[in-house]
């Protein structure tokens, strides 16, 4: 335990696991844990990559909708996007984006900023690899239990 006032030590990047993959227990016994599974660097770098063309129309249906949105609203300005059926339509295909990068582990934390975060384990420690929209690659994580507030740069040893 620290004492008050001590530093706090950023894990070593020494094993970014996925568990549904056994991991090393206390004693050296194997154990699995729960959930959709952790990634390992390399997979949620290799997820984030596949994903790209999920994200990069979201982004797009993002806009069409405050476009949209903007226009249906009393004194709108039209647009050449269309209307309520249009929007209706958009709003559908952003959900079944937003479901499709949700079955893959990831979790999506944010569309305006677009916000996505791969569970992974960082010597022991629960974080989350972080990918905000306008980076070029995974190399920002945070303790699962501090939020984007604790977003740190990967160490260079990480992966």
């Amino acid at each position: 335990m620290q004492s008050a006032g001590a530093a706090t030590v950023a894990p070593t990047p020494s094993a970014l696991r996925r568990p549904g993959a056994p991991t090393e227990a206390a004693g050296g016994l194997l154990c699995h844990t729960s959930g959709m599974g952790l990634f390992t660097l390399p997979q949620a770098r290799s997820e984030l990559e596949r994903l790209r063309p999920v994200l990069d129309e979201i982004v797009t249906i993002r806009a069409d909708l405050v476009e949209l949105s903007a226009a249906l609203t009393p004194g709108g300005a039209p647009t050449d996007l269309g209307g309520l059926p249009e929007r209706k339509a958009a709003e559908a295909r952003l959900n079944e984006l937003m479901t499709e990068v949700q079955q893959t582990g990831a979790e999506l934390k944010g569309v305006a900023p677009l916000l996505v975060d791969f569970p992974a384990d960082l010597d022991g420690v629960p974080v989350l690899l972080c990918w905000l929209e306008g980076d070029t690659d995974l190399a920002w994580y945070h303790r699962a239990d501090l939020g984007f507030a604790g977003r740190r740069r990967l160490p260079a040893t990480a992966g």
